[in-house]
């Protein structure tokens, strides 16, 4: 081992290295005391263009070449379905007066017929359902395109497609008798089927909310009033005005009233082939004319009262809720075939009382 001051060192630094390189340690000193070692190292140290840098670009990437184990092949068995569900996609609707934009959630799948395919080209749907529906109006024929893409990327691997969207209808609706208006929100649901042949089934639904008064409670508490009536006003002949004044009186005219309960109403149906729009709004604006009681946005008092004007004029039994539900749709001109279901959703009962109307396709 040598030793070499700080000026020595410096003068005669690359053969110092040398030496260092064949395996002598050099001792380095300033002013007469030690200060450093020159020593060799054991493990080689990287060039440092040879360190990966955080913002160092990834290498290409032969995507030819990148291993995928989808294309084995053997005796998997054919599958009915398989897809992806839940996926989130914007929607631009055709309705000029509602919200022309609703956020989605998407189901989309195909068969699976060759037997010996391990799987499907999921990514090649999930980026049809984006260039499809991201930047185009939702319609019947929008749908049926997807899906015949769909088919066609899954050519020899599929026979039929499908594609379920679940998402809010926005609408403004005015009040029964003030200025004011307000938002309601309709669940609505879109099915659309094709398979090879090229036929093509679509499906909508739409649920409604409405005010339900019971026609049996409604008798009872005219009964009830008949009585109470009766007994005060028994022994005396009585004014216009008196009873006038007993019928705004809480004790008088308000001694028995009937229950209304919040009931739904959900119809599925399947369009005609014609369709060139979904007549969403067309159909809303039939169906809760038909009920005439639709649960309300603004309301001032005056539309509460025209509310419950027409809540005694529209006394339903589920029943009548789902005959006038048939009147309805018998007349819409999109209608293929169809099914209702009605709920009452009762406050007098722990029990709901429900029904179901249907018409096979036309």
């Amino acid at each position: 081992m040598s030793t070499f001051n700080i000026h020595e060192a410096k003068t005669h630094f690359s053969k110092l290295i040398e030496r260092v390189e064949s395996g002598e340690e050099i001792l380095i000193g300033r002013a007469g005391k030690l200060v450093a070692k020159l020593v060799p190292l054991t493990h080689p140290v990287l060039p440092a263009k040879a360190i990966p840098s955080a913002k160092a670009k990834a290498l290409p990437v032969d995507a030819a070449n990148l291993p995928d184990a989808q294309i084995a092949s053997g005796a998997f068995g054919a599958l009915e379905w398989v897809g992806m569900e839940n996926i989130a996609q914007p929607l631009h609707l055709n309705n000029s007066s509602a919200n022309s934009t609703a956020l989605a959630r998407a189901d989309i799948a195909v068969d699976l017929v060759d037997a010996s395919a391990r799987g499907i080209h999921m990514s090649r749907l999930y980026l049809l359902l984006d260039q499809h529906l991201s930047a185009q109006q939702l319609s019947p024929a929008l749908l049926r395109q997807l899906l015949s893409d769909s088919l066609s990327t899954h050519a020899g691997l599929s026979d039929r497609a499908k594609i379920a969207l679940r998402f809010e209808l926005l609408l403004r609706r005015p009040a029964l008798a003030s200025d004011h208006s307000g938002w309601r929100s309709y669940p609505i649901t879109v099915h659309a089927t094709l398979d090879q042949s090229g036929a093509f089934e679509l499906k909508t639904s739409v649920q409604i909310t409405y005010s339900s008064t019971c026609p049996c409670s409604a008798a009872l508490a005219r009964q009830k009033l008949q009585q109470r009536f009766d007994a005060d006003f028994a022994a005396t002949e009585m004014s216009k005005s008196q009873v006038v004044h007993w019928l705004g009186d809480v004790l008088g005219g308000s001694a028995a009233t009937p229950h209304a309960q919040r009931s739904t109403l959900d119809v599925e149906l399947t369009m005609l082939a014609s369709s060139e729009l979904f007549p969403w709004q067309a159909l809303i604006n039939a169906l809760e004319h038909s009920l005439q009681t639709p649960v309300q946005t603004a309301v001032k008092r005056v539309d509460e009262q025209a509310f419950a004007a027409r809540n005694g004029a529209n006394l339903m039994f589920v029943e009548d809720a789902l005959r006038r539900v048939r009147g309805c749709l018998e007349t819409l001109p999109f209608v293929g075939g169809y099914r209702a279901s009605a709920k009452h959703l009762e406050s007098l009962h722990a029990h709901d009382a429900v029904g179901t109307i249907e018409r096979a396709n036309s």
